[in-house]
């Protein structure tokens, strides 16, 4: 099996564009009875699409994939739904700006895929939420006690690995 890390918030056919897969990754999760022979041809199809070709254990890019592609998800569904519940949702969504937006994009996926994705990899993703549960809990209490610093250092590690880690424009 192979994962392709690529796509916008759109799916189907006609969500495709001819470089969708071009310097995005595409994970490879060989299995005990995944042939060499298999991992090679798919190999060499995602690298002929232009895809970065990289091979990890199914369980290995379930955990991967809650942290970086299910919690991002669960965050932009939960936030639009939370602020569609409050009473004044109208002027909220009204004065939504680029942050908002940015942010939220993703929640305009499916939801039926997104469903099956929660149950299929629930393990690795209520993993993934207890731990930012606990993060949100150390950011809540700085902010509840008006510790400037803590929730400086909080976001100042937060920029520090997402400029390491993220190219620009990626």
């Amino acid at each position: 099996p192979a994962h392709p890390i690529a796509g916008t918030e759109k799916s189907g056919v006609t969500a495709s564009f001819d470089s969708l897969f071009e310097n995005r990754c595409t994970i490879v999760t060989p299995t005990d009875v995944s042939s060499t022979s298999a991992i090679n041809k798919v190999t060499r199809l995602w690298q002929a699409m232009g895809a970065n070709v990289v091979s990890m254990t199914p369980e290995h890019h379930d955990q991967v994939l809650a942290a970086t592609s299910h919690l991002p998800h669960i965050l932009a569904f939960s936030l639009v739904d939370t602020l569609a519940h409050m009473q004044a949702h109208s002027e909220i969504f009204r004065f939504s700006a680029g942050g908002f937006r940015d942010f939220t994009r993703i929640a305009s996926s499916d939801p039926g895929m997104w469903r099956d994705i929660c149950l299929h990899n629930k393990s690795a993703i209520l993993s993934v939420l207890k731990h930012f549960e606990q993060q949100i809990k150390i950011l809540e209490c700085a902010i509840s006690e008006q510790d400037g610093a803590k929730i400086e250092k909080i976001f100042t590690h937060a920029k520090s690995a997402r400029d390491t880690h993220i190219e620009p424009g990626s």
